[in-house]
């Protein structure tokens, strides 16, 4: 099955206001940016997300920030955006902050279809305020319930017509995961091939999982935190 769309705008024609989406990368590795600014450009409102990170103020999720797109933020790392400090101080935001390793089991469960997982990350603490807690085997764990998210976008580095996808580096983060968890996939590439053309032993994402795909251009891949070494 042929699933090659124009680009992002097509890609992206059905999110409206209101819906969840997952969105991948780590930082601002691995975002799909091309995707982040055709929902800037489309001007959705009311989005609840779920990412790692939000951003940086200017660049990736940070630009749908700006412009009060998102309604509630569910990360794990949210320190590099200060319009998201702004917004969640001022209550204009909605912030879910999870353990980065919950996180990215509820995208697993969500993708295995399991209804909820438990966890010993946060027992003890604010997140397990209001969650129920299991003992097994003389340790505590969290209830933590499976994402439902409407769209997952993604970014990958190959990707074929058939939507199976092949992340480089350190790209591969909690864009596999999430590919698997949302309802409808959206995955944006920086090389598309045709069907057949990829190594199977290579293929990080089956296609089975991805609705969408397209060949991306632009990218920026920025580096959040740039350090080098003093000659």
């Amino acid at each position: 099955m042929n699933k090659v769309v124009a680009g992002p705008g097509e890609a992206i024609h059905d999110i409206r206001d209101g819906v969840t989406i997952m969105l991948g990368g780590f930082g601002l590795c691995g975002i799909p940016e091309n995707c982040i600014n055709a929902l800037v450009a489309s001007g959705v409102k009311d989005l609840t997300c779920i990412s790692n990170n939000a951003g940086v103020d200017d660049f990736g999720i940070g630009l749908m920030l700006q412009q009060k797109q998102v309604r509630k933020m569910i990360s794990s790392y949210v320190g590099e955006n200060a319009e998201f400090e702004r917004q969640l101080l001022s209550g204009e935001l909605e912030v879910e902050l999870i353990p980065q390793g919950t996180l990215a089991t509820r995208c697993l469960a969500a993708g295995y279809g399991m209804p909820a997982i438990f966890t010993p990350a946060g027992v003890g603490t604010e997140v397990a305020e209001g969650k129920e807690t299991r003992v097994f085997n003389d340790k505590a764990y969290l209830l933590e319930y499976a994402f439902d998210a409407d769209f997952a976008i993604v970014k990958a580095w190959k990707g074929d017509a058939h939507g199976n996808l092949v992340y480089r580096e350190t790209a591969r983060n909690f864009n596999p995961m999430m590919a698997m968890a949302g309802k409808i996939t959206i995955a944006e590439v920086e090389e598309l091939v045709p069907a057949g053309s990829l190594d199977p032993d290579h293929v990080h994402t089956p296609g089975i999982y991805v609705h969408r795909i397209f060949q991306g251009s632009g990218y920026e891949k920025r580096i959040e935190q740039r350090t080098t070494r003093k000659k």
